[in-house]
This record gives C-alpha cells, structure tokens and sequence, in this order.
C-alpha cells in the first residue's frame, strides 16, 4: 500500500500540482495534503485518483496498485476501427486459423514445442481480430 500511496504522491509532484489541481477543480494545497503519503488524515478518493490519471496521464499509481496484487500493467496498443462486416470475417478466418492449427498439432496425439509455438501465434492473431471487432462494434 505504502508503494501505491507514494505513486500518487509522486504523479501529483511530478504533474506540476497547481496546474493539476486547478484541471481537477481543487486547490493544489488540497490535493497535496490529500495525495501527501505521510499525512495519516488524508483522503485521496477514487474520483481523485482518476481524475489524477486522466489529466497527468501518469500511470504509476494504476502499475503500482496492479503490482500489489500481483499483476502487471501494460499499455494496449491502439487498434483502428474497420467496416463491421470486414472486421468480424476477418476474426473469423482468424479463429479458423488457431483451430487449424490445433487440429493439426493433436494428429499424432501430441503437441510439439514448434507446434505450440504455431498456435500461440494463431491465437495472438486471434486476439488482435478481436480487438479490431472490438473497436469497430464501438465505432458503428
């Protein structure tokens, strides 16, 4: 917890305080105390905490809270959007292709390194098919 508190302490120092806090519609003296780790009275909100994310863009408060429960946070990479009917063939023949491979790889009753490697590229290529569906569903 102590990591994730200075995380926040830090993106607020680091964002320049009164111009945060003044995009935040607080006074930047507030916001320090509030972010400050070492005041036992503060209270950082979860609607200041995302209000510091989204007008810093600092994400070392979200990596170091993901980090307390044992995860990692990674960007996504930005996907354009595509006309529905091309993007959801497209997540199909990609599918298609992740089966084909598994199909292939279980002939002879078993998986082999190079084979697991083939289907873990299908279904990264899966994956991104689906993110451009995805993003396409929101656009239409």
């Amino acid at each position: 917890m102590d990591d994730f508190l200075r995380a926040c302490h830090d993106a607020v120092k680091d964002a320049d305080a009164k111009r945060l806090a003044a995009d935040m519609g607080l006074p930047h003296v507030s916001l320090l105390q509030r972010a400050n780790p070492d005041n036992d009275a503060h209270k950082l909100t979860i609607n200041h905490l995302f209000q510091i994310l989204t007008h810093s863009g600092d994400m070392r408060p979200l990596q170091a809270l993901a980090a307390e429960f044992g995860y990692e946070l990674v960007a996504k990479e930005a996907v354009a959007a595509q006309n529905l009917p091309q993007a959801v063939l497209h997540m199909h023949a990609e599918v298609a292709d992740v089966t084909k491979s598994v199909t292939d790889a279980l002939e002879d009753g078993r998986v082999s390194s190079t084979e697991k490697a083939l289907i873990k590229r299908e279904i990264a290529g899966a994956r991104k098919a689906l993110d451009v569906l995805e993003q396409s569903v929101k656009a239409a």
